[in-house]
């Protein structure tokens, strides 16, 4: 089953988090992945932020960049288009988003070709959840029992 995921939910795969085995089950499950053009960017700045934080020496930096590079090789990716752009103003001010969360939710609703309730969305921010879950997708959260 094809899954829109937003970074949020690509971070635990590239990054060992609590969530990171839920995630990759979710992963193993064989279903498609299908992302947000800008989700390749806000999983490089979760990796750099644990690295200026300590979290990650140099060598685990490069593993967690070669596993994003490899998921990535993957997916399925939704381009910026005028669309989206226009459809993330309008999410922008319907729900209390920031844009990068607008545009990812925004690329979901385009992915789903306006069928949300066909298109599972997953993510581990409670914002979106709320505001994805309004708009009729239904939401898979792995990060809690």
């Amino acid at each position: 089953m094809v899954r829109f995921w937003d970074s949020s939910a690509i971070v635990p795969l590239v990054l060992v988090e609590d969530s990171s085995a839920a995630a990759k089950d979710m992963l193993a499950d064989r279903g498609g992945m299908t992302v947000w053009w800008g989700s390749t960017i806000e999983c490089t700045s979760a990796i750099a932020r644990a690295e200026r934080e300590a979290r990650l020496d140099s060598h685990g930096t490069a593993d967690a960049v070669a596993a994003l590079r490899l998921l990535r090789s993957g997916w399925t990716e939704m381009d910026p288009t005028s669309k989206v752009r226009d459809m993330a103003e309008r999410l922008i001010r319907v729900h209390p988003l920031r844009a990068a969360d607008a545009l990812q939710l925004a690329a979901a609703i385009i992915a789903a070709q306006d069928q949300p309730a066909a298109l599972p969305f997953l993510t581990l921010d409670d914002r979106l959840a709320e505001a994805a879950g309004r708009e009729g997708f239904p939401v898979i959260r792995f990060d809690r029992p």
